[in-house]
């Protein structure tokens, strides 16, 4: 049973006391491929997956300022176990939006007694991420759902899946489908050179049955202007800046066993002036990764705290959100490359493994393209134009 959260200065205080055990065995975890079930348990005990449960159904209904938080405090740690919950907050959002009162008092009340979500979204087939060819079809006993999902992100530590699929209506809908329901098959088949714990793999769905008041209607959700992609988004670049915080972290104990070059002529590499200024331009880029982070979730909790935003307010909050992503991902490639350079020659050992940080950033900044972030700050820039309402999706 996970330990209840009464705000935010409790939940930020259970983060950091939880990092340092997630830091603890991260490098061992990347390096075997061994699923971190252990440490995922621990983060639901802490509480930490309840944070954003509505207070009317019990929870503390914290905002993006203090999830974005969190998320960068535990990638810091180790970002596979940061990005494992990503789907779920993801998805907990679009409940909160669009779903039934009777499945948001199910699976808040489930999240609150400990249950954890993935997501089963995208396919490998398909002409764009955003196409499906998962079907939900009328069978003689009810609903049916059948199609393959990969990049399944923590698909293996879920109780609960949410799957996008296109309804016996043709609506896209989200199906939030209990994990050990017949018919579901999860594969433990991520091969990623990056993020290796993740258990980002493929999950099948054969004539899975499935409740229609279990279905969210994921097209609604779309049509209307709202926060949802940004939030989403926002998760993402606090992982990003998570990364990037604790590779530049692992540098001090990088350039404490390095030697100094000899023409800086000083004792310790620590005090060759030119690495000093290097080290200074990532702390920059980091934090500006930062600080953009805190205005995006500024702009995204102004938003969803308005009775009835306006577009300018939601465009702001996706303007705010593609900016940290930028800066973030920018930030965490950044860092993760010069940690080589703090360290010197030996940095690059195989025993030291400090090649992770590159690794991770790598792959997590895939994602999405960055190029079509600038575009929508471009747009604005030089045309005032705002992104649609789920522009940062």
């Amino acid at each position: 049973m996970p330990e209840p959260i009464g705000d935010a200065e409790q939940a930020l205080d259970r983060a950091a006391k939880l990092a340092p055990a997630l830091a603890a065995g991260a490098s061992d975890r990347d390096r075997d491929r061994r699923l971190p079930y252990a440490e995922v348990a621990a983060l639901s005990e802490s509480g930490l997956l309840t944070i954003t449960v509505p207070e009317r159904f019990g929870g503390p209904g914290l905002g993006a300022g203090v999830l974005s938080r969190i998320v960068a405090i535990l990638a810091a740690a180790d970002p596979s176990i940061a990005q494992i919950p990503q789907s779920h907050f993801v998805f907990l959002d679009a409940l909160g939006r669009t779903g039934s009162e009777q499945l948001q008092a199910e699976v808040f009340g489930r999240v609150l007694d400990g249950a954890r979500l993935a997501n089963a979204q995208t396919e490998r087939n398909s002409p764009t991420v955003r196409d499906d060819a998962t079907r939900i079809v009328r069978g003689p006993d009810g609903l049916l759902l059948s199609g393959t999902k990969y990049y399944c992100t923590g698909a293996v530590f879920a109780d609960v899946l949410a799957v996008r699929a296109v309804g016996d209506d043709g609506r896209k809908v989200i199906a939030y489908v209990d994990a050990d329901a017949p018919g579901i098959s999860i594969e433990t088949d991520w091969e990623g050179f990056g993020q290796r714990t993740t258990s980002s793999g493929t999950v099948t769905f054969d004539r899975t049955p499935v409740e229609r008041d279990r279905l969210v209607d994921f097209t609604a959700l779309l049509e209307a202007p709202g926060t949802y992609g940004a939030r989403a988004q926002l998760i993402h670049a606090a992982i990003d800046t998570g990364i990037a915080r604790g590779a530049l972290d692992a540098a001090a104990g990088a350039v404490a066993g390095a030697r100094p070059w000899f023409e800086a002529g000083v004792d310790r590499a620590v005090d060759d002036p030119l690495l000093l200024a290097q080290a200074g331009e990532t702390e920059l880029a980091v934090r500006a990764a930062e600080s953009l982070l805190a205005v995006a979730a500024e702009r995204i909790d102004d938003a969803d705290a308005a009775a009835d935003p306006d577009r300018a307010a939601i465009g702001e909050a996706s303007l705010a959100t593609a900016a940290a992503k930028v800066a973030a991902g920018r930030a965490a490639r950044q860092a993760a490359s010069e940690l080589f350079a703090f360290g010197g020659a030996r940095a690059a050992a195989e025993s030291s493994n400090l090649s992770r940080y590159w690794r991770d950033a790598r792959t997590h900044t895939l994602h999405d393209p960055e190029r079509w972030k600038l575009h929508h700050l471009g747009r604005w820039a030089l045309a005032r134009h705002l992104p649609g309402g789920h522009g940062a999706l």
